[in-house]
């Protein structure tokens, strides 16, 4: 009789996880730890973390790019992430600048820093800005640049803001959609502004300070990682998904390619972080000829990462320098040494120039060798020549970075948001999956609220999903 019931007992729902980033696994551990279900991840890299990953280049753990978790942490995330890293988690004083008219500027911002080194043609502007906004007409439209406009004024908008986002999603600001600088730009009005200079005059700026894992930011991803492998989680890496086989308005099956075979695995839930425009191409039976014309509407912006490695212990005391100049194609320089404040390795340090540039631009055809130089003729004409032996220059080419926010994109992507919210078993979630801009612990607070959303028999509970996704439109992401 007992041999029946073990017989008949039903199998735990198995719940798979797309995408190995801070999003797929914080889903997957909150998931697993439940120990009532059967988790899978499938990552197509051979790595975790995505772009929010780290690696190790000649002795150095450096970062895709620049990264931070900032203050703004819900608690019980932060709280979670101080559990998983201990004392590896590190609350670092933010210390980098800005390069303006040819002038370095402190950021985060510092009043009398501003008074100081600000072009006095600049504060004129924005004091004129100020003077004159309510005689002052501005673009009815509804775009990044009127939005901006209306609430900075020209002087910042045109002089920092419009060419530094030009720079970062590759189109004029009049192309951009106005949501754009409302989930992108933290201080889209004077007020704002002035508030978060008067929080750094007191000293209560949140930020001020960063936290940051010792070992690099992927550290995060690591840490998420093995508590979801303890906890039961399957994480398949190399493991690139081909095909999710479709009835009716399920998913029965979830395809994927691995060390050169094709895998099939059942899945009663699947909880998806790709980039959603992916994810549409790869259902069977075909999603509509509607909603793939819309999915090859929406546009991600891509980024090259070329690290130099220089035979010196620190090139700068800066964690990062930001060039919004249109004259500098870079867009930001780090030096991983510096967020974590490690000395080790010994006469050796790293950069991280990121070029903003999507694939077919002649960046992408340049050899490394190429692009270092590039850098450094970049940064000798910005004031920072590198004077260091280059040990060596490694390049990183990524795909899809920044969600652009085309003017009219919000049509398209309402369009896959319909189709893909019919599906019964089915949740998109993420940076990529939702097409948002945020920040990790957004990203976290996105997988927490997935895995809520998951019943005990791998149903999902897409009402409360709803007004999670609610709440996310709030999101902003914090600089």
């Amino acid at each position: 009789m007992n041999d029946r019931a073990v017989q008949t007992r039903p199998a735990p729902p198995r719940i798979v996880i797309l995408g190995a980033g801070p999003a797929g696994l914080g889903a997957a551990w909150r998931l697993a730890r439940r120990g009532t279900m059967r988790v899978t991840v499938l990552e197509r890299q051979e790595t975790i973390g995505g772009c929010a990953g780290s690696f190790v280049l000649e002795g150095c753990r450096v970062d895709y790019g620049s990264h931070r978790l900032h203050p703004a942490t819900p608690p019980n995330i932060l709280d979670d992430l101080r559990a998983l890293l201990g004392a590896d988690l590190l609350r670092r004083p933010r210390h980098g600048r800005i390069r303006l008219h040819g002038r370095w500027i402190h950021f985060p911002l510092q009043p009398l820093d501003l008074l100081i080194h600000l072009p006095p043609q600049f504060l004129l502007g924005v004091a004129a800005d100020v003077a004159g906004k309510r005689f002052r007409t501005f673009a009815d439209d509804d775009s990044f640049a009127s939005v901006l406009e209306r609430g900075l004024g020209r002087t910042l908008c045109r002089e920092f803001y419009f060419p530094y986002a030009e720079k970062l999603w590759g189109l004029p600001p009049t192309e951009l959609a106005a949501t754009q600088a409302r989930r992108r730009i933290s201080s889209d009005t004077l007020g704002k502004l002035v508030r978060k200079l008067q929080a750094a005059f007191t000293g209560n700026g949140q930020g001020r300070f960063f936290y940051y894992p010792r070992r690099g930011y992927g550290q995060i991803s690591e840490a998420l990682a093995e508590a979801a492998r303890s906890a039961g989680a399957d994480l398949r890496l190399g493991a690139e998904v081909t095909t999710l086989h479709c009835a009716g308005p399920r998913v029965r099956a979830v395809q994927f390619r691995q060390q050169g075979g094709e895998v099939s695995v059942s899945a009663d839930t699947v909880l998806s972080t790709l980039p959603v425009p992916r994810l549409v191409e790869r259902f069977d039976p075909p999603a509509p000829e509607t909603v793939r014309r819309a999915a090859a509407q929406l546009q991600f912006r891509g980024l090259l990462l070329i690290y130099l490695v220089l035979a010196q212990d620190r090139f700068t005391e800066f964690d990062a320098h930001y060039f919004p100049e249109p004259t500098l194609p870079l867009s930001r320089l780090s030096e991983p040494k510096n967020y974590s404040g490690t000395n080790e390795p010994r006469g050796r340090t790293v950069l991280c120039a990121e070029l903003p540039a999507d694939p077919g631009h002649s960046y992408w055809q340049m050899s490394d060798a190429e692009l270092g130089n590039a850098v450094r003729a970049w940064l000798a004409r910005a004031g920072l020549p590198v004077e260091a032996p280059v040990l060596s220059v490694v390049t990183r080419r990524l795909r899809c970075v920044y969600p652009v926010y085309r003017r009219g994109y919000e049509e398209h992507f309402a369009v896959l948001d319909h189709w893909l919210a019919r599906m019964e078993n089915l949740l998109t979630f993420g940076r990529q999956g939702l097409f948002v801009h945020d920040n990790t612990h957004h990203a976290l607070a996105m997988a927490y609220a997935a895995a809520d959303c998951v019943g005990k028999q791998g149903e999902l509970d897409h009402t409360t999903w709803r007004a999670h996704r609610h709440r996310f439109e709030a999101h902003v992401v914090e600089d």
